[in-house]
């Protein structure tokens, strides 16, 4: 963290957005232990890590922009168990929450991430998805860039306690997943023993 300095800290971040499995709970209260040492400038450090959720954001905000809803609805209709009308579900409760969804989005473990591409199906206004992700991305990573510089050589404990926490939301998708799944077949055979009746 002291080689590469706050800049650094920024694209670690930017490319945490791009492939998630890269975890924002060990980089940021490393960078701010680091700070704490007095090795980075702490405000530098704040700016650029948020500078670089933004950019990673904006990277997956273009990839929804350029996929289209027509692309997004062809692929999903090509997909198990997907119906397109689920799609046109999302969408629509996207249209009614889509600001809260980009705001809070930010500080949710996983969706951090994702919450950039239905943004830029939906085509929401750039500068309203902009400022929402810089809003929602800024109060994140100053919450664990502090824990970091606040707890010293003790900042590991963040990553414990924030990875449980990215646990229980993966362990909570999971269950939707299945419980998706479940309904989706149970439809299924349902509409076969209809269709033979």
């Amino acid at each position: 963290m002291e080689s590469l300095g706050a800049p650094g800290a920024g694209i670690a971040i930017a490319l945490e957005n791009l492939f998630p499995p890269l975890p924002s709970e060990v980089i940021l209260p490393l960078a701010g232990f680091t700070a704490g040492m007095g090795k980075m400038d702490l405000l530098d450090v704040l700016v650029w890590t948020t500078l670089g959720s933004v950019v990673g954001a904006l990277a997956l905000y273009w990839v929804g922009a350029l996929l289209g809803r027509e692309r997004v609805l062809a692929l999903a209709s090509k997909l198990p168990l997907v119906k397109t009308s689920d799609i046109e579900k999302t969408e629509a409760w996207f249209q009614r929450h889509g600001r809260k969804t980009v705001f809070f989005g930010r500080m949710i473990p996983v969706f951090r991430s994702l919450i950039s591409i239905p943004a830029g199906v939906e085509r929401m206004p750039m500068l309203t998805f902009t400022l929402l992700t810089t809003a929602g991305s800024l109060i994140w990573n100053t919450i664990f860039v502090m824990a970091g510089y606040l707890l010293g050589d003790k900042w590991e404990l963040v990553e414990t306690y924030a990875g449980i926490g990215s646990k229980v939301v993966i362990g909570l998708v999971a269950l939707a997943i299945v419980v998706f799944i479940a309904v989706r077949l149970s439809e299924r055979r349902k509409g076969r023993h209809a269709n033979r009746g």
